[in-house]
């Protein structure tokens, strides 16, 4: 007897459940709709679709579009920067399984008090520091700068090559790639008379180091 009752529950309670399924489908529609601007009527873009209670929703689209899976008597909010929360309910006598709505947002607006913001605290700390605050130089005090000698002189000793020393470099590199294109350039690391001639400088003590005055001087001469 108790395993027959156990039975008839059991039916029973599916039963129900699938009574219930069958009447949340019956409720699902796809809710879809645009939301706008209430004074120009402008798409609203990036607007927060929620239902509310759930995290189930969605966000409108560049043109203010949105569309999602509801139930009826479901409670839509509506949330954008810069606008006042807004909420709409979907009625429960709808026959379709479709509905659209057109949803107008008012701006939220907050006027805030004026600031006055002073870079110094005091008039007297303002007047001392603007009284000290050197000015920008004139254009005659930069040509003077641009053209003093010591500055133009450590300028030059610092600059590595110029536009015609790059040029002449690289098209020597580019000659001397043409002239032994097919074979292999000679190597000085293996040349015994270039050692030689090496040696025979090094104990004549011509490979010590020049002065920039004369690598200077002597460029000039050629």
């Amino acid at each position: 007897m108790n395993t027959l009752i156990r039975r008839i529950c059991a039916l029973l309670l599916f039963a129900l459940y699938f009574t219930h399924v069958f009447a949340q489908d019956k409720d699902l529609l796809q809710f879809s709709g645009v939301v706008v601007e209430s004074d120009s009527l402008g798409a609203i873009p990036f607007a927060k679709v929620m239902i509310k209670g759930s995290n189930r929703g969605t966000i409108s689209d560049f043109y203010g579009y949105f569309s999602f899976v509801a139930q009826k008597k479901d409670t839509i909010i509506f949330t954008a920067l810069g606008f006042k929360k807004a909420q709409y309910i979907i009625p429960d006598t709808l026959s379709g399984n479709k509905y659209s709505l057109i949803q107008i947002m008012r701006f939220d607006t907050i006027v805030l008090g004026s600031v006055t913001i002073y870079p110094w605290p005091t008039r007297e700390q303002f007047h001392t520091a603007f009284m000290n605050t050197k000015g920008p130089d004139s254009d005659m005090q930069r040509a003077h700068k641009n053209l003093d000698r010591e500055a133009m002189k450590a300028q030059y000793e610092a600059m590595a090559m110029d536009g015609s020393m790059n040029f002449k470099s690289t098209m020597q590199q580019y000659q001397s790639r043409l002239y032994w294109a097919g074979q292999y350039p000679p190597n000085n690391l293996l040349n015994p008379f270039a050692w030689a001639q090496f040696i025979k400088l090094w104990r004549e003590g011509k490979l010590k180091r020049k002065a920039p005055e004369e690598s200077k001087d002597k460029e000039r001469d050629n």
